[in-house]
């Protein structure tokens, strides 16, 4: 299959190999000129043959809404567009209007997995008709990790009910991550534990609570003993906060979540706590995202300062 990719950054780049590895054909555009493989989004489109498939992952908000835009005027009639972004599920209905005035259709796909989805494969959350989805199968089969398709795949439903899902799982973890974290600061606050560390090791294997986030954390650990060399200042993308206005509206006691999303905000207060730092740290490790060193220096995914 034929695939254009819009958006060749940590993730885009990584899914241009893992397609290209299925044995796919895939022609990439970013503004970088040393990592595209054209010159300009127009000529992408060019080097595609009809009926196109085009995959968006920049991010999410203006930028996904302005090559949106774009592509509505490049493409025609029996294309398609994948919003693979962490756009807002409120954003895909008019995304989808828009394009399909132009008789082009419109899948939203939720992906996580981070940096290493180019190794492990990306878990797909898909909203769209069963004709788009199904036409855009082998890109999807190419990306998803190994094994039956339910594993790491669903067609969620209509137009927007992939990105939604993609939201409620980024909420989950913001649940999931804080929870380990404050294991981490309750151990390392005990003085019969005298190996934190291992102690968390011991959990990645026959327990209940095992897990690749708690992995993450372990080889977090592992990399920067105590956490010593960053800060607890966590950033959030937006989809925990977009999880909790959710649950407003549907009356869903998300306890967890919003505690989880409230004490980010709290961690970039002058205060210090090791469980934002476990979960600044757990963020670097599956996504590459930046952190802060202890100095308050914004610190990128190679470990420089940016």
């Amino acid at each position: 299959m034929q695939l254009g990719l819009v958006g060749l950054g940590k993730m885009g780049a990584n899914m241009r190999t893992r397609i290209q590895e299925a044995g796919h054909q895939v022609v990439g555009y970013d503004p970088r000129p040393e990592v595209s493989d054209v010159g300009t989004l127009a000529d992408m489109v060019a080097a595609l043959d009809a009926p196109r498939a085009v995959w968006v992952m920049v991010p999410s908000g203006d930028p996904t809404r302005t090559t949106i835009a774009q592509l509505a005027e490049l493409l025609e009639p029996g294309d398609v567009v994948v919003d693979g972004g962490n756009s807002k599920y409120s954003d895909d209905l008019p995304n989808s209007e828009l394009l399909g005035g132009n008789g082009v259709g419109y899948v939203d796909c939720g992906v996580s997995g981070g940096v290493w989805g180019l190794r492990n494969g990306y878990g797909l959350m898909v909203g769209g008709s069963d004709d788009d989805v199904t036409r855009l199968m082998p890109v999807f089969d190419a990306l998803r990790p190994p094994g039956e398709r339910a594993d790491g795949f669903v067609h969620a439903g209509p137009v927007g009910a992939g990105h939604y899902a993609k939201m409620v799982h980024n909420g989950v973890e913001y649940g999931l991550m804080h929870a380990y974290g404050e294991g981490y600061e309750l151990l390392s606050a005990e003085p019969l534990i005298t190996d934190v560390e291992g102690t968390l090791r011991a959990w990645t294997t026959g327990t209940v609570v095992r897990s690749w986030l708690l992995e993450l954390l372990v080889r977090a650990l592992d990399e920067d003993p105590g956490l010593a060399e960053i800060s607890d200042y966590t950033t959030d993308s937006g989809e925990g906060r977009w999880t909790v206005e959710e649950a407003i509206r549907h009356s869903v006691p998300a306890n967890v979540i919003s505690a989880a999303l409230f004490a980010r905000f709290a961690s970039r207060q002058d205060q210090g706590s090791p469980a934002l730092k476990a979960v600044s740290a757990l963020r670097n490790q599956f996504g590459g995202h930046s952190v802060k060193d202890s100095s308050g220096r914004s610190v990128g995914e190679t470990g420089t300062p940016t």
